[in-house]
């Protein structure tokens, strides 16, 4: 009698893809995670170590609003534009760091929100490699 496999929990919650993760892990290059919640963009440099993962920097678009963002557009702060200048932001403080995109269980979609972030980290000097057709217009 052969049973069915089990999926792991954080599966069955859409929080991990254990197959993306374990190429991204061996890619051996610290990740940026990019996260988009409700109200912000959530942006990470994370660093792993035998699969333990350290946050070394992170940045929200709530940042927005200390660099001039009108306060009565706060509920965009998840928008395309925000997305591009919350990325080209980091990029700034991130440098010359060589680093590997993570978008987690986002559907990529060409020109969604969270390409926008990605087109501002590569116009603000990250060094990431990526296609210029899934961004947005």
């Amino acid at each position: 009698m052969v049973t069915a496999r089990k999926p792991k929990r954080r599966r069955k919650e859409a929080k991990t893809d254990y197959r993306k993760r374990m190429i991204l892990l061996k890619a051996d290059k610290p990740r940026i995670v990019i996260r988009r919640t409700n109200k912000y963009f959530i942006i990470q440099l994370v660093e792993s170590s035998e699969a333990q993962d350290k946050v070394v920097k992170t940045l929200s678009s709530k940042v927005l609003l200390d660099h001039g963002w009108s306060k009565d557009s706060i509920g965009s702060l998840k928008s395309v534009p925000a997305g591009y200048l919350t990325g080209k932001i980091f990029a700034k403080e991130l440098g010359d760091t060589e680093c590997i995109i993570d978008l987690g269980m986002v559907k990529t979609i060409f020109g969604n929100r969270a390409f926008a972030v990605v087109k501002g980290l590569v116009d603000g000097g990250a060094k990431i490699s990526a296609n210029e057709k899934v961004f947005p217009s």
